[in-house]
């Protein structure tokens, strides 16, 4: 199914479900990763045939993103820093950063990235390789979480809204220990406003549609609103098509 705009379930029961799902993230990874790559994938159905398409997957962690794209009969490749692991048999995993994907221009059919580009320093760079690697008339698929949302900080969250540094030194006192997402090494602060323009603005491709991730489809109004767009989008989705 391909239809040009994302899944049309983008109701207020799934938005509910999701959270629920999230507050579950620490305690039952597995189902929250799986249940959130179903969804990912859902959606973006709407928007591209997957079937037959080659897929790379920047930084999707273990696989379960691998088996819902190969479930959706996508030619998969994951990409990851470290080794990666957990890979389904029908799908493919490289090892590389997304500074520098190690593909040739104009390769790959869909690109996709979700909630990466807050934990690199680089995230400029990750973005403009996408769209690099993405064959023409491809689609490229960008998701993250704004700093200035509720979930900015992580787990250093609400205390990002003092400062990423601030926030960061808090934890530690509090805990004895570095959080996961340290400010200014893996975790950074990008904004909706300035990633809106850097995907209006790409001399490569043009911007198919800007969401936030997990609200209602009737909530989706938020993304066009200065300073409310900044803390009412949890998770800014980005789709761009290749030219």
């Amino acid at each position: 199914m391909q239809s040009g705009e994302p899944d049309s379930r983008a109701t207020l029961a799934r938005s509910i479900r999701l959270f629920r799902l999230f507050l579950r993230e620490q305690s039952d990874p597995e189902l929250f990763y799986s249940a959130y790559a179903a969804d990912s994938i859902a959606a973006l159905r709407r928007m591209v045939d997957l079937r037959g398409r080659s897929v790379l997957d920047v930084g999707g962690g273990p696989g379960f993103f691998a088996r819902s794209f190969a479930a959706a009969g996508a030619s998969y490749i994951g990409l990851e820093v470290d080794q990666p692991t957990d890979t389904p048999a029908e799908a493919f995993a490289v090892r590389g950063s997304g500074i520098a994907l190690p593909f040739r221009s104009r390769s790959i059919d869909v690109t996709y990235c979700s909630n990466v580009l807050e934990h690199v320093g680089d995230g400029w760079q990750v973005a403009d390789e996408l769209v690099r690697v993405t064959r023409p008339g491809g689609t490229v698929f960008l998701s993250f979480t704004p700093w200035f949302s509720p979930w900015g900080g992580h787990e250093t969250a609400p205390w990002h809204y003092l400062g990423g540094g601030y926030a960061r030194r808090r934890f530690v006192a509090k805990r004895g220990r570095q959080p996961k997402n340290a400010f200014g090494e893996s975790l950074f602060a990008y904004r909706v406003t300035e990633t809106l323009r850097w995907a209006r603005t790409n001399p490569d491709a043009d911007l198919v549609l800007a969401y936030p991730r997990y609200h209602p489809r009737w909530a989706w109004w938020v993304v066009h609103v200065p300073l409310l767009r900044e803390i009412a989008t949890w998770n800014l989705v980005l789709v761009l098509r290749r030219r």
